[in-house]
């Protein structure tokens, strides 16, 4: 890796009044050593609490800030895919804008993202959060999705992390799809690591994160599973389900037929209604799979729509 690669550092920030002045002079301390350059993008993500003001102040102050201001809250991974679109440089590091994340962990992620790496993910292997709300549920999720995705990290939610950008240009972002950016990049072909970092306890504002994430987890490492295994060719799983129902409609019609013709057996069954269920089931799901196929054919690289939507920028040019 040339020691000349620029570096952007992205930031979703809602409502994080309190820590941005103090955040921006860490962020400073370890950047401005690194003899490289750098920009600083702050995404508000619909912040109310006069953080837009505070940033305000430090772009006046930095010419290396960048500001981007979301309509309203659409949620980190939009803020992040707000920050990469409108991101300049090369590498791209992001971590969250609670001071939980400590920014002189950034030297030895771009150390360690050298030339052999293209993700390197942070692993928050001595966390200072609540054990109930956050950490049982982390480590739950952490669990699931090594053993969907097959890639072998501890800590998928740590927000700091360092990428090459030709890597994520490769991955859409949507729903909170921004926990699984090592899974993605690894299917794309990305070299991924993790490296351990520390983790602060968060001393002001209020954590964003709760039990009421657990679900959303679960759902978004279905919809995972199913775009790493079959989103190029949906009719694997409709075709597989149509042929096991239809297989399962054709053992109840035999079922039916020997009952009426050998055992003489002419009473109505629920066998009828379950043949004709598995039937109609079946035929249907092969021509979703039939009819998803083609849409993929003729879909298969769409123009891809933003999920988010900017108010303002300050010192950025908004993305082609």
């Amino acid at each position: 890796m040339s020691e000349l690669e620029a570096v952007s550092v992205v930031l979703p920030v809602l409502n994080e009044r309190d820590n941005l002045e103090l955040l921006h002079a860490r962020l400073v301390e370890a950047l401005k050593p690194l003899g490289r350059e750098y920009e600083i993008i702050y995404v508000d993500d619909g912040s109310s609490d006069g953080s837009w003001d505070v940033l305000r102040r430090l772009a006046a102050q930095d010419s290396h800030v960048r500001l981007v201001r979301l309509r309203k809250n659409f949620g980190q991974t939009p803020a992040l895919a707000a920050g990469f679109a409108h991101s300049r440089h090369p590498i791209l590091i992001t971590l969250d804008a609670d001071l939980q994340n400590d920014p002189r962990d950034i030297p030895r992620l771009l150390e360690t993202l050298g030339d052999s790496h293209d993700v390197v993910s942070g692993w928050r292997r001595q966390r200072n959060d609540l054990w109930l709300s956050r950490r049982v549920p982390s480590n739950v999720a952490n669990f699931l999705i090594r053993a969907v995705s097959g890639v072998p990290l501890h800590d998928f939610g740590c927000t700091l992390k360092a990428y090459r950008r030709e890597v994520i240009q490769d991955v859409s972002l949507y729903g909170d799809m921004h926990r699984f950016l090592p899974v993605l990049a690894a299917w794309v072909g990305g070299r991924v690591t993790e490296m351990e970092v520390t983790h602060h306890p968060r001393t002001r504002g209020v954590s964003k994160y709760g039990l009421t994430r657990i679900y959303k987890v679960l759902v978004d490492l279905i919809t995972l599973k199913f775009i790493g295994d079959f989103s190029s060719r949906p009719n694997y799983i409709f075709g597989g389900f149509g042929l096991l129902n239809l297989a399962l409609g054709l053992l109840a019609f035999v079922v039916v037929g020997y009952r009426v013709l050998f055992l003489r057996h002419l009473e109505a069954t629920p066998l009828v209604f379950l043949m004709v269920l598995f039937s109609i089931t079946g035929t249907l799901s092969l021509f979703i799979g039939f009819l998803a196929d083609i849409i993929i054919r003729g879909f298969y690289d769409p123009q891809r729509k933003p999920t988010y939507y900017v108010r303002d920028t300050v010192g950025v040019d908004r993305p082609d």
